[in-house]
This record gives C-alpha cells, sequence and structure tokens, in this order.
C-alpha cells in the first residue's frame, strides 16, 4: 500500500513539473515559418494571449493584424492658427512637444537612479520575516507515535557590507559617469530636433519658393500664348506657334502640381519633427531673403579640435570609456576579501522548533540560529575571502575589459566621424555658397534673355522656339538660385550642428558662416 502511493505521488509530480515546463510557451510562438502569425483576438478584436482559448475568435489566415481601437491619432495642438510661426518659435514648440525629449528626459532620470542605487550598498540592509506554520511527526519504528506543534517566528535580519577594498566606489564612479554620458545623450537629442525642425523649416520655405516661381512661369507661359494668339490673328503667326504656347502652359501647370505635392510633404516632415500631431494646421512665417556672405574661412586643425571637444556624441563617448575603466576596477575588486556585519532578532511563539527561516525573494536572506526560546538576538562580523567559482570573477574581468577596449575603439570611431562629419558639412557649406553667388548670375541673365526673346517675337523677329527655350531657361535658373540660397542655409546648419554648436536662440537664418568660424 506504501509503494502505490508512492508511485501514485511521483506520476502526479512529473506531470506537474512537464505541464509547468518554460518551453510548453512555445505554442504562444508562430507555429510556421512560412505563413504569417494568427493572432488570437477577444469579443472587442483586441489582440490577447494565444494560449488563452477562452470566448476567443480566430482570426482568418492573413497577413494583416486586427485594428486596435485603443490606438488613436493625437489631437490636433492647441495653437493658434492665425499666428505665423517664425523658427524660434517652432523650435520652442518642438522641445516642449517632441516625444524624443521626453524619452531622452527620462532615461537621463534612470541614470541618475541608478547612481542612487548604487550608493545604497554603503547602508545596511534590514528584513522583517513572519513565518507561521504547522508540524507533523509520525515515528513508526517499534512503538507508533505523532506529535504536532504550530506557531509563529517573528525576525529582524541586517546585513551590512562594511569594506570590499574600493569595488562600492568604482561602481559608483561607473554609475556616474553614465549619468554624465545620458545628460549629454539629453542635450545632443535637444540638438537634433533643433537641427531637424531647422533644415526642415528652410526645406518647407524652398518648396513653397517652388510655388510662386512656377506660378509666375505659368503666368509667363500666358503671355506667349496672349503673344502668339495676336499675330495669329493678324496673320503675322503660325497655329504651330499658338500650340507650342498652349504646350508652355500645360508644362507649366504640371510642374506647378508637382510642386504642390512636394510642399506638402515638406510640411507634413516639418509637423513631424515638431513633434505635434499631423491633423495641427500651423501658419509657417516665411524669411526675408538677403545677401549670403560667401566668404568662409578654411578649417584648420585648432577649430577642427574646438568643435570635436565640444560634441555632444564625442563627450558622451568618452564618458563612457571612463565608466568602463571603472567597471574594470570593480571587477578587480571582486578577488579581495570583503569585510561585513550580520545579525538578525528573533521572537517565537508556540513549538515549531525551527533553526531557521527561509528566504523570500532576491534581496532577503535566510535567518539561522534562531533559538526555540520566546526571544533571541545574534550579532556576527566577519570576512569572506573568494577562494573558488569556477571561473566565473576571471571571465567578468575579462568581459569588462573586453568593453573597456571596446568604448576606447567606439570613442575613436566617433572622433573620426566627427571630423568627416564637419570636414564634409564645410565643404558644403562652401559649395552651395559657390553654387549661390554662380545661380545668381545665371538667373540674371536668363531674365535678360527671356525678355529680350519675347520682345523680339512680338515684333516678329524671334521665334516662338527661342521663346519656349529663354522660358524654360528662365524658370530653371530661377528655381536653382532658390535651391542654391536655401541649400546654403541648410549647409550652414549642418556645419553648426557637426561643430556641437547649434542652439535655438539665433537659428541660422543669416551671417553666414556659422558662429564660431
Amino acid at each position: 500500500m506504501k509503494n502505490r502511493q508512492l508511485a501514485c505521488f511521483s506520476k502526479l509530480c512529473s506531470l506537474f513539473f512537464l505541464s509547468s515546463c518554460a518551453s510548453q510557451e512555445l505554442r504562444t510562438a508562430p507555429q510556421r515559418s512560412d505563413q504569417a502569425w494568427q493572432p488570437t483576438v477577444n469579443a472587442q478584436n483586441v489582440i490577447i494571449p494565444q494560449h488563452s482559448r477562452q470566448h476567443t475568435l480566430l482570426m482568418p489566415q492573413e497577413y494583416s493584424l486586427p485594428a486596435n481601437k485603443d490606438i488613436q491619432i493625437r489631437p490636433a495642438s492647441a495653437v493658434e492658427n492665425a499666428h505665423n510661426f517664425t523658427l524660434p518659435e517652432l523650435i520652442d514648440l518642438a522641445q516642449s512637444n517632441n516625444p524624443q525629449t521626453k524619452i531622452a528626459w527620462e532615461e537621463a532620470k534612470n541614470a541618475a537612479l541608478s547612481v542612487g542605487i548604487t550608493k545604497s550598498t554603503y547602508l545596511p540592509q534590514l528584513t522583517a520575516t513572519i513565518v507561521g506554520g504547522y508540524t507533523h511527526r509520525k515515528n513508526q519504528g517499534n512503538s507508533i507515535t505523532s506529535a504536532s506543534a504550530h506557531g509563529e517566528i517573528q525576525t529582524l535580519g541586517m546585513q551590512w557590507l562594511l569594506f570590499d577594498f574600493g569595488r562600492k566606489e568604482a561602481l559608483i564612479k561607473a554609475a556616474r559617469e553614465d549619468q554624465i554620458a545620458s545628460n549629454i545623450m539629453f542635450t545632443q537629442e535637444h540638438q537634433k530636433i533643433i537641427y531637424n525642425v531647422t533644415v526642415s523649416f528652410y526645406s518647407y520655405l524652398s518648396n513653397k519658393a517652388h510655388i510662386a516661381l512656377l506660378q509666375t512661369a505659368l503666368n509667363n507661359a500666358k503671355k506667349i500664348e496672349k503673344a502668339a494668339q495676336a499675330k495669329l490673328k493678324y496673320g503675322q503667326g503660325t497655329i504651330t506657334d499658338l500650340l507650342q504656347s498652349q504646350q508652355l502652359i500645360a508644362q507649366s501647370e504640371v510642374r506647378l502640381v508637382q510642386a504642390q505635392g512636394a510642399l506638402n510633404n515638406a510640411y507634413i516632415t516639418l509637423i513631424n519633427n515638431i513633434g505635434i500631431s499631423p491633423k495641427s494646421h500651423i501658419a509657417i512665417e516665411d524669411i526675408q531673403k538677403h545677401d549670403l556672405d560667401t566668404h568662409t574661412i578654411h578649417l584648420t586643425d585648432n577649430i577642427i579640435q574646438e568643435y570635436l571637444e565640444q560634441r555632444p556624441d564625442v563627450l558622451a563617448a568618452y564618458a563612457k570609456v571612463k565608466s568602463a575603466q571603472s567597471r574594470v576596477k570593480a571587477a578587480q575588486k571582486e578577488f579581495l576579501p570583503k569585510i561585513f556585519l550580520s545579525g538578525n532578532m528573533a521572537y517565537s511563539t508556540g513549538r515549531l522548533g525551527l533553526s531557521s527561516a527561509p528566504s523570500v525573494g532576491s534581496n532577503s536572506s535566510p535567518t539561522y540560529n534562531l533559538s526555540t526560546n520566546s526571544f533571541s538576538g545574534i550579532i556576527l562580523g566577519g570576512v569572506t575571502v573568494p577562494i573558488f567559482d569556477g571561473g566565473l570573477r576571471s571571465a567578468t574581468l575579462k568581459q569588462a575589459k573586453n568593453m573597456s577596449d571596446s568604448s576606447e575603439a567606439s570613442l575613436q570611431q566617433t572622433v573620426d566621424n566627427s571630423v568627416k562629419q564637419i570636414i564634409v558639412s564645410e565643404n558644403s557649406l562652401s559649395t552651395s555658397l559657390s553654387a549661390y553667388s554662380a545661380s545668381e548670375k545665371l538667373e540674371k541673365t536668363s531674365l535678360s534673355s527671356f525678355d529680350a526673346s519675347l520682345i523680339s517675337y512680338q515684333n516678329n523677329i524671334g521665334s516662338i522656339v527661342q521663346l519656349a527655350m529663354a522660358q524654360n531657361s528662365l524658370i530653371d535658373a530661377e528655381m536653382n538660385e532658390s535651391d542654391a540660397y536655401y541649400a546654403s542655409l541648410i549647409a550652414a546648419t549642418d556645419l553648426a550642428f557637426a561643430s556641437g554648436s547649434l542652439t535655438n536662440d539665433q537659428p541660422i537664418d543669416k551671417n553666414l558662416p556659422p558662429k564660431g568660424l
């Protein structure tokens, strides 16, 4: 009978462990590599854990997922539609609304909390435990005896690491450097937002300028058509001239429609970089075009060095190096002894007769040396010396050294990429300014050529073909000049961002090259 009970108990335990095996969760993963995952949804069409089959609906075999009505587009921002926003105002709006600033801020706060968590190791750990239970013992020897007891134990335990030869200090220093890196990245996130908003702002204005130029081109095409009609009316022109003039109008209308689509896309990009709802409709203040200073100063090693010293990504990478070096020191201290102090107090009722109380959770430890008396207490001090751990500390130290070497390599790579970005940005600015200077001359000569061709055609000297070519050359020259102007502003923004000096107090819309050159 006893063997049968043991066999039954063994089978029940085996069934329990098999049913709770962690690998059973594989059934919630996609079952095949060549088919889409088929989610399980509830009555509200919301995806739920796949193993919960109670009162659920199985989606048909398809690649689209069910719609979740809890996900909604943010409502339009409460901004004044009648107000035209300038670039500094758009940047302020972005810094207040862009989710990236919130994400970076929370990461910086978590880094600060990590320092506090590491510093908490200086303080003792106190754990209170209350244990109650019932025990029954049965002896089936020569004479069958049994005994039962119940009771309760209340304990207060203390653990305090007094000295570890600088390991805690090294970990705190590493956490401090990580916090510095996180704070730097928070600043960099603001610089990225300023950069993205500034670039998208100038791109929007560039596309808006295209609309005005193409509208002028359309008006000019209509003037050509009017001249062709007049010449045809008086027998001085041909139907071919009229058709070609109408072709110019159609070409201008097509380009105008395409430019309007590009302007709408540029507006959405600007709104997205600001970080407000795509439903928002805000008016953008135009900037007054002015002559750009085409004079640039060649970058020297000293200027590049100055830029590197204030770039957020370089400073963050340097802080990561210092953190990794501190973690190497902390790993080295693991080989040294530790001096500790521990103790506990306990109050017992009943007759459980326990000599220790179990621990619950990772932050508590079992309480030993309990007495059967109603009250007991003990305090201990000692030294623990690591002797053998299967190579765990050596592997941890090697990992720390590898991370240190990796962080130093990352710092060097960041510096190299930063130098490249600075040089490329300076070259782009110089090229953009030169292109703007050349496009101004081209625009003036193209305008003179168009005016002369139009007058010649009206006076029966020139042909409609020459006039059409002059018209197309003029619009291309005007758009090139406009694109070169805004490209120069964007290039100046690139250089300011690459140099780590981009701020929101004086966005780059004049005074080229940027501050610092």
